[in-house]
């Protein structure tokens, strides 16, 4: 049985409503090396990434202590904001469809969901997955079968644990949370 270990991003140089693809700020770049310190103590197993920035430099601490690759995959990335939103637009969005549900979704969203889900239980061995905020509520929620956008509040750099079991996300343990703010 798989088991995934999600790894919310470090804190961001930039908000949502400021930039579309920051890098780790200091605190950010600190909370990576704490993470990967912590998660090092695993047997080394796969290393995954969003495409994103922040999630890349987030992974680098622990492949360097593993001496490993980190693959890159895009279907744990960001969640997309609508075509044509400006950065403070995407913000606004974004804190309004936080307290939704995916019933509310729309077509492509749901379907983005999906693509997590189904890139998740497509893992055949352990991995360590470095993603983001509502990628890792995706998780949570299909392994508790919660349709709540939000179903927590993971903190930057907690590892929130899942097993595969049966083609499912079952889940293990959720990581540390935090108040999580859109700016």
């Amino acid at each position: 049985m798989p088991r995934l270990y999600l790894v919310r991003h470090g804190r961001a140089a930039a908000t949502f409503a400021e930039a579309a693809d920051p890098g780790l700020d200091a605190l950010g770049r600190s909370q990576a090396e704490a993470a990967g310190e912590h998660l090092s103590r695993l047997a080394p197993v796969a290393l995954l990434t969003s495409p994103l920035k922040r999630a890349r430099e987030t992974s680098e601490p622990l492949a360097r202590f593993w001496a490993r690759a980190v693959a890159v995959e895009p279907a744990v990335a960001e969640i997309p904001s609508p075509a044509g939103l400006g950065l403070a637009e995407r913000a606004e969005w974004l804190r309004g469809f936080m307290a939704g549900s995916w019933r509310a979704a729309s077509r492509d969203l749901a379907q983005w969901r999906e693509a997590v889900i189904a890139a998740l239980t497509a893992q055949s061995a352990d991995a360590v997955i470095f993603s983001h905020f509502i990628a890792i509520n995706v998780a949570v929620g299909a392994a508790e079968g919660n349709d709540s956008v939000t179903v927590f509040r993971p903190d930057n750099c907690s590892v929130t644990i899942l097993d595969i079991e049966n083609g499912a996300l079952k889940f293990v343990e959720r990581g540390r949370e935090a108040e999580t703010k859109v700016n």
